[in-house]
């Protein structure tokens, strides 16, 4: 059996390659952008892996009865997962192969805001000595209030590394249950109460109907003018406008971003106009190993499948 890779930015597909080996089958990987071009190349597959390709109904019904689609990553947002669960499509994920790295990243841009250093390398990079100036207010970290929007497998991971600063953590999670919240050490708020109350706001939902511009004109309106916001989850949970307005007007103090609603990021984004604005271009989820953990991880996926074995990650439908 072929494996079609629907489109992927790794060197090879060697990983994939030897976990499909074991099992009698084989990998074959495509660079597909366009509906048209996906379901061209996929057709008539029992299994397939896919990364940023769209995977709408109509690709979804190209495939053979009781097929899966592997999505390599965290989301699974460019998969139309209720025309999955009405054709019988399952769908796996990769949700644990770069907790650590997106924790670590998320927490780097989270405290670089949090001591004002972008702000201050601008101003002396403008030749400005007036540390205090600059950094100020400058809330220290055993007196904030740090606030998640979502707390699943790297929300956790980032609380972990923030209760070392002494810093209280809120969260708002409506499947987050009070018992557990408690177990991991963080208090359950409602979402406005996160709003008001945040020197620090971290992303960390899925996007979907629900969770779309979360972080929007009305919410940014209720932050305090020193608050920040980091985003390392979904690019589409932020209203750029919004957030480019509030920034511009001080209405926040400054954005830390390493996903956006458009990527790459387009030349003439104001974004990159804005000292308060710290960008990294999707890449919280890198490490030498990870890559390799992923492409690992989703061929394995994908060799279970192939012999109709359990899967390690179903998403739920």
């Amino acid at each position: 059996m072929i494996v079609p890779v629907t489109d992927y930015t790794f060197p090879n597909l060697e990983p994939e390659q030897k976990a499909l080996a074991k099992v009698g089958a084989s990998i074959k990987g495509f660079q597909s952008k366009t509906e048209a071009e996906v379901i061209a190349n996929i057709a008539g597959s029992k299994v397939v892996i896919a990364q940023f390709a769209p995977i709408t109904k109509k690709v979804l019904a190209s495939l053979v009865d009781n097929a899966t689609v592997i999505r390599y990553g965290v989301g699974v947002d460019n998969i139309d997962l209720q025309a999955a669960k009405e054709l019988g499509v399952k769908v796996a994920y990769v949700p644990d192969y770069c907790m650590d790295e997106v924790a670590n990243h998320t927490v780097a841009m989270l405290l670089s805001l949090m001591r004002a250093l972008p702000i201050i390398d601008k101003g002396i990079r403008d030749n400005r000595w007036d540390g205090i100036s600059m950094a100020k207010p400058l809330v220290p970290l055993k007196e904030a209030k740090i606030g998640l929007i979502g707390l699943g497998r790297i929300g956790t991971e980032v609380v972990k590394r923030l209760k070392v600063f002494g810093s209280t953590i809120n969260v708002y999670d409506p499947y987050l249950s009070s018992e557990k919240a408690t177990e991991i050490g963080v208090n359950l708020i409602t979402l406005e109460e996160l709003f008001i109350s945040s020197d620090a706001i971290s992303l960390h939902s899925p996007l979907n109907e629900q969770t779309k511009y979360i972080i929007n004109t009305e919410s940014l309106g209720k932050m305090k003018p020193n608050a920040v916001i980091v985003n390392a989850a979904r690019g589409g949970l932020i209203d750029t406008e919004a957030l480019i307005e509030a920034l511009k007007n001080k209405a926040i103090r400054a954005a830390a971003l390493d996903v956006f609603e458009q990527e790459p990021l387009p030349a003439d984004s104001e974004l990159k106009k804005l000292d308060n604005v710290l960008l990294s271009p999707h890449l919280a989820w890198y490490s030498d190993s990870a890559i390799e953990r992923l492409q690992r991880l989703a061929g394995e996926e994908a060799a279970r499948a192939v012999v109709g074995e359990s899967l390690r990650c179903p998403y739920p439908l």
